[in-house]
């Protein structure tokens, strides 16, 4: 680290300032490991005052290099007009910068999420529908002192912004901490307040924050200066002197509303507590994330499932549903016995569901063995065992595995898996 920074410094002297800033930043690299490891207090603290000073260094560098340091060149009689000129062309750049980096929080591509496809909380989508859609379609409702909310808290939930995304005809900004929160010191304030100003541009716009306590939890007197000069931003922007907030829904998402600062909680007018799933809710989750995959539930079956699911959230559900689609495919590999079944698997199927055989495709037999007349395979059966290889003289089915398919003169797109059932 000594090495390279003594190289840094030379390269500075010598006013090759993008090299010297390159090696600034290795040394910076090297050193922090060495206080990782270092174990005298003393000389840590000697360290990190120098690597304190090398960063102030690097980082104006850094501004050097971006053209914000830039030496003014002025013509006579006009030095005010001439540094105004460079001053506003400088900002411009550390604008278009900034707003650059937050390019990817406009959503531009719809989620395709419906408010039907959201089950149940209809009390949220309501609340929605009213500081969202409303606005927007019909502005001559919000008259006098009549106005939409400003600031929507959800307790529990962020899936309702998908929908929100979907059906509202505004601009959608979806931000999360790291689109916030840069190593520069000063750099996370001005995203925050560039944020903010591409909305007023683009309104009617939504700012949707997920997990907005990790930005805005409780102030306290040991977090760092930077943290508070974000939250800080936030409050001035959300509701502070000299800022117009018509047009803006600021919409944030949060599983722990109780860490949040409380006057960050107050600019949050309507606050939303999404609960846990009811049986009708699951029952319809259940349905729309097994989709259109065959399956043989009825709808008491749904009943049943959806009653057993009592305490679970929607996540928890589609990762059940996701689960037991699974399920038909593990069979597969279990299976030691195939039998073949008609075009139109799903189609072709008796009154207990179960398909039809003797056609060009092949799904795994229910039990193992089919039947009494199945060959089973010995240890003194040969590799080249003519029963083995015969489908069974009674039920059809072959006896071989998942793989073996080409060995038994099947493709691997022949192999259909069986119904989702309960």
């Amino acid at each position: 680290a000594i090495q390279l920074v003594t190289q840094a410094i030379q390269e500075d002297t010598n006013k090759n300032y993008e090299a010297a800033f390159k090696l600034y930043q290795q040394s910076l690299e090297h050193f922090m490991i060495g206080v990782k490891y270092e174990k005298n207090p003393t000389s840590k603290a000697i360290i990190m005052k120098r690597v304190e000073g090398y960063m102030t260094r690097a980082e104006q560098l850094r501004e050097l290099l971006e053209g914000q340091a830039k030496p003014k060149v002025v013509a006579a009689g006009g030095t005010a007009e001439k540094e105004k000129d460079d001053e506003e062309t400088d900002g411009d750049a550390e604008k278009n910068k900034l707003r650059g980096a937050l390019a990817s929080a406009v959503v531009s591509e719809k989620p395709n999420v419906k408010w039907d496809d959201v089950a149940g909380l209809e009390a949220a989508k309501e609340a929605l529908k009213e500081a969202v859609i409303l606005p927007a379609r019909f502005p001559q409702l919000f008259t006098g002192k009549r106005r939409p909310w400003k600031g929507i808290l959800l307790y529990g939930v962020s899936y309702l912004a998908k929908a929100v995304a979907t059906e509202a005809d505004s601009t959608f900004f979806s931000v999360s901490s790291s689109d916030l929160v840069s190593k520069w010191q000063g750099e996370s304030e001005r995203l925050v307040k560039n944020l903010f100003e591409m909305a007023r541009e683009k309104k009617p716009s939504i700012i949707f924050i997920d997990e907005i306590d990790s930005l805005c939890s409780n102030r306290s007197e040991g977090e760092s200066d930077s943290t508070r000069r974000i939250k800080t931003e936030f409050l001035v922007q959300m509701q502070g002197v000299g800022h117009s907030h018509d047009g803006i829904l600021v919409l944030g998402a949060t599983n722990v509303p109780w860490e949040l600062d409380p006057a960050m909680r107050r600019r949050f007018e309507k606050r939303i507590y999404i609960p846990l799933p009811e049986v009708h809710a699951r029952k319809v989750m259940l349905k729309i994330h097994l989709g259109d995959t065959p399956h043989s539930l009825n709808d008491a079956d749904f009943t049943t499932l959806a009653a057993k699911a009592e305490g679970c959230s929607g996540s928890d559900i589609s990762v059940l549903v996701r689960e037991a689609l699974m399920e038909p495919l593990r069979q597969c590999q279990q299976a030691q016995f195939f039998y073949r079944v008609r075009w139109g698997l799903y189609y072709w199927c008796d009154e207990k569901a179960h398909p039809a055989k003797n056609g060009p495709f092949l799904t795994p037999c229910e039990d193992d063995p089919p039947c009494p007349h199945c060959h089973m395979k010995l240890s003194s059966c040969a590799p080249t065992c003519a029963g083995c290889k015969a489908p069974c003289p009674r039920c059809g089915s072959y006896r071989m595995r998942l793989y073996d398919l080409p060995d038994r003169g099947f493709k691997d797109d022949q192999l259909k898996p069986p119904m989702v059932s309960m």
